[in-house]
């Protein structure tokens, strides 16, 4: 079997921590930003932990960096 690569979207998009959970930019935080308060940007401009639903998917993305 070949080795599995690692999605390049992905690894651009999310990092591990040391501790090995996964790091995310948080969503909505692009656009229409003008209606937004700026404490509600201010959150937003944080990294966030990736939803607990979408980390087997975002894990198996990553696969292919042997970490």
């Amino acid at each position: 079997m070949p080795k599995m690569k690692t999605h390049s979207g992905t690894k651009k998009r999310f990092r591990k921590t040391a501790k090995g959970k996964l790091r995310g930019r948080r969503a909505y935080s692009s656009h229409i930003l003008e209606k937004k308060s700026p404490k509600r940007k201010r959150r937003m401009a944080r990294p966030t932990e990736v939803a607990r639903p979408d980390r087997k998917r975002v894990r198996t993305l990553l696969a292919g960096r042997g970490r």
